[in-house]
């Protein structure tokens, strides 16, 4: 198990205990942004420690369709509560985020992108929210930690 360095902060194995739904006390939104699908979004959001949604899946989504350079910095909100988790491009252009994203398969984003009033890791890299939601995990790579998120889980509505 890992202890990731500042920024991270680290969370807690019981925020992942079982509630209500799953791992969370309420559903996923029933209207996702980007056309993201509420049965997937479900399923990996609250019953869900490991898996993901497929390789690709945000590229066939209506993201890369409604989000461009022009949309300036995206929020992206937990898809069960609407608490902003992440904020792209963030020190960094739009097309370089997608670069990198396109070529991992999911969103990826960086420590200066991730909301840590609302997101925390696990030591084995599992990537959540404080109220639960299974979001992806931290890959490090050469540049430092890259969070690999499913974008089911990031497409809710701010509450």
């Amino acid at each position: 198990m890992v202890k990731y360095e500042a920024p991270v902060v680290m969370g807690d194995e019981s925020i992942m205990d079982p509630k209500s739904h799953g791992t969370s006390m309420v559903p996923v939104q029933s209207n996702l942004r980007w056309g993201c699908d509420f049965k997937t979004a479900d399923k990996i959001c609250n019953f869900n420690r490991h898996y993901a949604e497929y390789s690709g899946y945000f590229m066939n989504s209506n993201f890369p369709k409604e989000e461009s350079a022009a949309s300036g910095e995206i929020t992206y909100y937990d898809s069960n509560t609407g608490k902003p988790l992440f904020y792209s491009p963030r020190g960094r252009t739009f097309e370089k985020f997608m670069d990198e994203s396109k070529a991992h398969g999911w969103p990826s984003f960086r420590d200066a992108e991730v909301n840590w009033d609302f997101v925390r890791v696990l030591p084995n890299g599992e990537t959540i929210s404080v109220d639960g939601t299974h979001l992806g995990h931290n890959l490090p790579d050469k540049n430092g930690n890259r969070y690999c998120i499913n974008l089911v889980c990031v497409a809710g509505k701010p509450n």
